[in-house]
């Protein structure tokens, strides 16, 4: 018997696009740029995620345009928020999937951020059991951070 494996090109299942459409559509959201909301995307689920799957698997998957919504800040002014089509956080849960569990254990024990099992209140706690031995804090918030690093040299280091 042929394993998938052997005939596409990235190690995809797809158990693993079932997977992520089903935590997609229990987070809800609002549509992309496509318009297409979670239910109308489940109108033809199994056509869909094949589709998806196919692509994935060959390395012929691209993403579609973001959605821009401005958000109000309490201190005045706007902040973008780019919101992907049902298809794209499908793709994206698939990938967060896979990588997830190879790359958690080399981040920092004390990192909190967007980490798996791993909240705010856990941040706190860590801080106040550190401020118990250090007199110092460093707090790291980088306006506009992702809208001006390097992306290349970004790429390179998540290569």
């Amino acid at each position: 018997m042929i394993d998938y494996y052997e005939t596409k090109t990235h190690p995809i299942t797809k158990r693993m696009v079932l997977d992520a459409y089903k935590h997609v559509r229990d987070n809800g959201g609002s549509a992309g740029i496509d318009g297409e909301s979670v239910s109308d995307y489940a109108e033809n689920l199994p056509g869909n995620l094949y589709k998806l799957w196919n692509r994935m698997t060959s390395g012929s998957y691209l993403p579609s345009l973001i959605k821009e919504v401005k958000i109000p800040k309490k201190s005045g002014g706007f902040r973008s928020l780019g919101i992907p089509t049902v298809e794209d956080r499908v793709a994206q849960q698939v990938v967060k999937s896979y990588l997830e569990p190879m790359i958690d254990g080399s981040f920092h024990p004390n990192s909190f951020g967007y980490r798996k099992g791993r909240n705010a209140h856990q941040a706190l706690a860590q801080a106040h059991k550190w401020c118990k031995h250090l007199g110092w804090v460093i707090d790291l918030d980088i306006k506009g951070f992702f809208d001006n690093i390097d992306h290349e040299l970004m790429m390179k280091a998540v290569k």
